[in-house]
C-alpha cells in the first residue's frame, strides 16, 4: 500500500511541499523568540547588566513567558478606531514577512529515492525565476500594514508614525532596489539559487567583493526596511509615544514585533544570498571531505539520502551567517542613537540615492565596455540581445539621472543663496 502511494509523483511532491511549508513556518515561530532573547542578552551584556535571568536556566524561557502574557492579556480596542482596518493592519504587517520565507534557499538540494523513484528536494519552499522581484514586491506591501495601523487608530501619535513609515519607505526603497541591480547584472538572473551557485568557490568569489558599495547600501537600507535603530522612526518613543502601534495591545501588539524579527531574518537571508555566498562555506571543502559529504547514505533498502553531508554543511553555514548579521544589527541598536527624521530623509535622498546611481553607472559601464578574458564583451553574461540593451539602458539612464540630480541640487542651492543674500 505504501509503495503504491509513493509511485504517484504528484502526490509525493505535494506531500513534500506541505512538509516544507509546515517545518519552515513553525521553525520561524520558534526562531523569533530566540532572536528576542539574543537581543536582550547581548544588549544587557553591552550595558553591563544581567538581563533576563529569572525564568528558566539563564533566563532562556523568558520570551515564552512574555508571549504567554501577551496572549492572555485583554485585547483593548478604543471605541474611536476603524475596527476592521485596526484588526487587519497587524496581519498585513506579518503576512509579507512570512511570504518572503517562501523564496529563501536555506540549503542545497537534497536527493531522495523513495521505492525506486528519485526526487529532488530543494531546501526552501520554492525557487522562483523572479525571486528578487518577488522579494521587492512583497516587502513593499509590509508598509501598508503600518500605515493602516496609524490611520485606523484615529490617534495623532499613531498617524504620525504611519506617515513617517511611508515617507521612510520612499527614501530607502529606491536605494535598496538599485543596490541589488549590480548583483543582478553580474549574475544575469533573478533566481536566488542560481545567484548562490555563482559564489561557490570560497569567500573570494562572493559578490561582496564585486559590489562592495551595493552591499553597504543594501545593509543600510535594510535597517530602515526592518524599522531597526537608528532608523526606527515610525515608533520613536521620545516624540510619538509608541508610534504606529500606540493603540494596540495583546497579540495584535505582539504581531508587529513578530513581523520585525521575521523581517530581520528574511533581510539577513537575502543579504547572505546576494552578497555572502548563501549556504556555501567560506572555504571550499577539501577533496576527501567533498567526497565523504557527497556520498549517498542509505537509510533503508527503499529510502536513500544523497549528499546529506553537503546539505547539513549548507544549513550550518547559512545559519552562521544569519546569526552574525542579526548580532550585528543588535550591536548597532546598542551603540548608535536614533537619527532625527530630517537626517533620515537627507541620508536616503542626498547620500544613498546618488551613491546607488553612481554604483549602478559604474557597474553597467564595466559590464558594457570591459572585455572578458577571451576578448568578448562582458554584456554576454545576460541573454542576447536583451542583455546588451538592458546594460546600455542602465548605463545611459544612470548617467542622465546623475546629471539631472546634480543640476537640480545646483539650482536649488543658487536659489537659496539668492534669497539669503
Amino acid at each position: 500500500m505504501l509503495e503504491n502511494l509513493f509511485q504517484n509523483r504528484v502526490l509525493v511532491e505535494t506531500i513534500i511541499a506541505g512538509v516544507k511549508i509546515f517545518v519552515i513556518f513553525h521553525a520561524m515561530l520558534l526562531v523569533v523568540p530566540m532572536f528576542v532573547l539574543l537581543e536582550r542578552k547581548l544588549i544587557a551584556w553591552m550595558q553591563q547588566r544581567p538581563g533576563p535571568n529569572r525564568v528558566g536556566p539563564w533566563g532562556i524561557l523568558q520570551t515564552l513567558v512574555d508571549g504567554g502574557k501577551l496572549f492572555l492579556k485583554e485585547d483593548v480596542k478604543p471605541s474611536i478606531v476603524e475596527k476592521t482596518l485596526h484588526t487587519l493592519a497587524p496581519l498585513l504587517t506579518v503576512g509579507p514577512a512570512i511570504l518572503v520565507l517562501a523564496i529563501v534557499p536555506i540549503g542545497p538540494a537534497l536527493g531522495i529515492n523513495l521505492y525506486g523513484n528519485d526526487y529532488i528536494v530543494n531546501l526552501g519552499i520554492t525557487d522562483l525565476k523572479i525571486g528578487i522581484l518577488f522579494y521587492m514586491a512583497v516587502t513593499g506591501i509590509g508598509v501598508y500594514g503600518i500605515v493602516l495601523a496609524g490611520w485606523a487608530s484615529n490617534s495623532k501619535y499613531s498617524l504620525l508614525g504611519g506617515i513617517r513609515s511611508s515617507a521612510q519607505m520612499l527614501s530607502y526603497e529606491i536605494a535598496l532596489g538599485l543596490s541589488m541591480v549590480g548583483v543582478l547584472l553580474i549574475a544575469g538572473t533573478f533566481e536566488l539559487r542560481q545567484i548562490i551557485g555563482q559564489q561557490n568557490d570560497g569567500f573570494w568569489s562572493w559578490h561582496i567583493w564585486k559590489q562592495p558599495v551595493g552591499f553597504l547600501l543594501f545593509l543600510a537600507a535594510g535597517f530602515a526596511e526592518t524599522n531597526r535603530l537608528p532608523f526606527d522612526l515610525p515608533e520613536g518613543e521620545s516624540e510619538l509615544g509608541a508610534g504606529f502601534h500606540t493603540e494596540y495591545s495583546s497579540m495584535k501588539f505582539a504581531l508587529f514585533f513578530q513581523a520585525e524579527y521575521m523581517n530581520m531574518f528574511t533581510f539577513s537571508a537575502i543579504l547572505t544570498t546576494l552578497f555572502l555566498g548563501g549556504y556555501h562555506s567560506p572555504l571550499p571543502a577539501p577533496a576527501f571531505m567533498a567526497g565523504l559529504m557527497n556520498s549517498p547514505i542509505h537509510i533503508t533498502d527503499s529510502i536513500s539520502v544523497a549528499h546529506v553531508g553537503t546539505v547539513l554543511a549548507g544549513i550550518f553555514w547559512f545559519s552562521v551567517k544569519i546569526l552574525a548579521l542579526i548580532s550585528f544589527m543588535i550591536f548597532i541598536r546598542g551603540t548608535w542613537p536614533r537619527l532625527r527624521y530630517d537626517q533620515l530623509m537627507d541620508w536616503g535622498w542626498k547620500i544613498m540615492f546618488p551613491v546607488a546611481l553612481v554604483n549602478l553607472f559604474i557597474t553597467s559601464g564595466i559590464i558594457a565596455f570591459w572585455p572578458s578574458a577571451d576578448g568578448a564583451n562582458r554584456a554576454d553574461i545576460l541573454t542576447e540581445p536583451t542583455g546588451t540593451m538592458m546594460t546600455w539602458a542602465l548605463f545611459t539612464g544612470g548617467l542622465l539621472q546623475i546629471i539631472i540630480y546634480e543640476t537640480f541640487l545646483t539650482l536649488k542651492k543658487r536659489r537659496f543663496l539668492a534669497h539669503a543674500g
